[in-house]
């Protein structure tokens, strides 16, 4: 197993179905890698050292390296494909949608409604993934060090919030940072009122 490959950055291009491919020259070998977009951002230049973790997905007829910018994002991908039904094209797919923090949170928080956000997860894989995973990823990340997201809704409200704010036109990452801050300044962390949760998340994301 092919752990990670450091080495000059040698290439990046993002193909018509979406998927981003690099190419890192490591001592004269050129290894191509399929990473998440979301990971273009916090790539180096062009020819500047670069260290990307890897995932080697092997089959009769093809083999095809996956690449990450962390161990952890790593070790969640190959939790995600552990679980029935779930191949790593969707496993990127869950990582490039959610971000590794919000999906560790969605399957430990058992919150099938936002797993399901991603393109190709119905309700149904996404209970699989939550039933398979949820006490497996709440053990991971207490051995890994992550810490969890604090000041949130309880879990019996955070699904309704959350399909307001996003019907609202609110992205994941906005409504993951309204509730975490509305929760830690505010006395609503422990309650279940739906309303007040949504009406204060409205007003710090409209600040």
């Amino acid at each position: 197993m092919i752990g990670y490959i450091k080495g000059l950055l040698a290439d990046s291009q993002k193909l018509p179905n979406g998927r981003v491919i690099i190419t890192v020259d490591a001592g004269g070998v050129g290894y191509d890698m399929q990473i998440n977009p979301r990971v273009l951002s916090s790539l180096p230049a062009i020819g500047d050292p670069v260290q990307i973790f890897t995932h080697l997905q092997s089959r009769e007829d093809l083999q095809v390296l996956f690449g990450f910018a962390s161990r952890a994002e790593r070790d969640v991908f190959r939790l995600m494909i552990s679980v029935s039904g779930i191949g790593p094209q969707m496993g990127m797919a869950l990582l490039d949608t959610l971000g590794i923090n919000d999906l560790i949170q969605s399957v430990v928080n058992g919150n099938a409604k936002m797993l399901t956000r991603t393109p190709g997860v119905g309700n149904k894989t996404a209970e699989r993934i939550i039933l398979e995973l949820k006490t497996k990823l709440s053990d991971w990340r207490q051995h890994s060090g992550i810490v969890a997201p604090t000041g949130g809704p309880v879990s019996a409200v955070q699904e309704d919030v959350e399909m307001m704010l996003v019907a609202l036109g609110y992205s994941n990452s906005e409504i993951s940072k309204a509730l975490v801050a509305v929760g830690s300044s505010t006395t609503l962390s422990k309650r279940e009122n739906t309303e007040e949760w949504i009406r204060e998340a409205i007003a710090w994301l409209s600040r």
